[in-house]
């Protein structure tokens, strides 16, 4: 739907809810409040609602350990030596990933770490790391330390990617002709799938192409890509990936995270990498012998046994984007995203107080907007809170804004515009 289609009115705001086939699932979801109302809100990129749905999951679990004790691991609905498989099916329909690709386990950063053991394997003459510059910090100290351990110097190992001047995104061409002179260098491209700061996507078909052209890997984190923007990770030969699953995928604050390992690596027990009992040959694993034997695909990245609880909470989210279906999401999402710009700028114009800095085009954002605040700075985020709307401050002086498609509406957009309306009356 392009910007002339959109109305800044609530009976068309009403009108696109009443038409909108996912509108019931916003049902499904408890909202928080603020000042005893209901909040408006905007900020799933940092922590989603939660469903509904999650304590009749954890109590199955509760119950499964009651009844069953140390049973439960081989009996029951879903025997807990078998439960990661339970979100397989989800995340590679989310991730566009092979079922052996993927596994819930560990969180991010951890992830990450381990991932590294395998795919960050420098030498004098191949050893430098292409990041985005402000990426987010737990990237940033993960790499550093990454590089410290195997002996370089951060300042020379890891080259940061800034955004031309005056401009607020990288160009991929930018990002594709570093990728080329950095050349026989170069051992990984490890950037964000989705930027955080200024929620870009970036472009990793292109941007994996070009790193294995010059023979570097490619890994993304995914923490604010995942549930939000398309991903065929399989079909782009990304070679590795992490997220984390308490944004987007709404499975509760620091629940568990999760791995792609392209299958070209399925087989590879050759590949350096931190063992544990659960990536062992699940066929095997209780001779309890000497002498690690990877798991086919993903798995065998594992290092213990699964978090029952955390998964189930997990699982409870992830039925229902099943049920939503992904890219009726992201229909809905580039509408909600669409009409959410088109009545910022109506409002703000040429007012000078805030500035879009996220891409306009929907193929290069997901549901986020950020705002950079010219004018009153945190002040506008305080008041915009005291009228009930829940976003995110980053420093220095931005807002970002989430509209998500499985529980935000239209009429919480339109609600928002006219808080904003208000506000630029004070600090305009």
């Amino acid at each position: 739907m392009s910007h002339q289609n959109y109305e800044f009115s609530e009976s068309f705001a009403r009108k696109m809810d009443a038409e909108d086939p996912l509108k019931d699932f916003r049902n499904r979801f408890h909202f928080p409040k603020v000042n005893g109302q209901e909040a408006l809100y905007f900020c799933g990129n940092s922590l989603g609602l939660q469903p509904k749905s999650v304590r009749d999951y954890l109590d199955r679990e509760l119950s499964n350990w009651a009844e069953l004790a140390v049973d439960g691991h081989f009996h029951g609905e879903d025997a807990w030596y078998h439960i990661r498989k339970k979100s397989k099916p989800a995340l590679a329909e989310i991730l566009g990933a092979h079922e052996h690709e993927v596994v819930a386990m560990n969180n991010l950063s951890v992830n990450l770490h381990l991932l590294m053991v395998s795919f960050y394997q420098p030498t004098s003459e191949r050893f430098k790391i292409i990041i985005e510059a402000g990426a987010f910090p737990s990237d940033q100290y993960m790499l550093e330390s990454q590089v410290k351990f195997h002996g370089y110097d951060p300042a020379e190992a890891i080259v940061e990617l800034k955004p031309r001047p005056g401009e607020h995104t990288l160009r991929t061409e930018d990002i594709i002709t570093e990728i080329k002179n950095q050349g026989d260098q170069l051992a990984l491209v490890n950037m964000a799938g989705l930027q955080y700061y200024t929620g870009q996507i970036f472009d990793m078909k292109a941007i994996t192409e070009a790193a294995h052209s010059v023979g570097a890997y490619a890994g993304f984190d995914l923490a604010h890509a995942v549930g939000n923007a398309p991903l065929a990770l399989h079909e782009w030969e990304v070679d590795f990936a992490t997220w984390c699953s308490y944004k987007y995928l709404n499975s509760g604050p620091g629940n568990v995270s999760g791995i792609f390992v392209h299958e070209k690596y399925a087989e590879r027990p050759d590949l350096p990498r931190f063992a544990g009992w659960w990536g062992y040959d699940e066929g095997k694993r209780f001779l309890m012998e000497k002498g690690f034997i990877p798991m086919f695909g993903a798995d065998g990245w594992q290092l213990a046994n699964s978090n029952v609880l955390a998964l189930a909470a997990h699982q409870a989210s992830l039925d229902i984007f099943q049920e939503a279906g992904i890219k009726n999401l992201r229909e809905k999402s580039e509408k909600l995203t669409g009409y959410l710009a088109y009545l910022i700028q109506q409002i703000s114009g040429e007012s000078g107080v805030l500035e879009i800095i996220t891409p306009e085009n929907p193929a290069e954002r997901g549901c986020q907007l950020s705002l950079l605040i010219h004018r009153g700075g945190k002040a506008v985020f305080d008041e915009w809170y005291q009228h009930g709307v829940v976003g995110d401050w980053r420093n220095p002086n931005v807002i970002r804004l989430a509209p998500t498609p499985l529980y935000n509406s239209y009429l919480d957009v339109f609600r928002f515009a006219k808080i904003l309306e208000q506000s630029l009356e004070k600090f305009a």
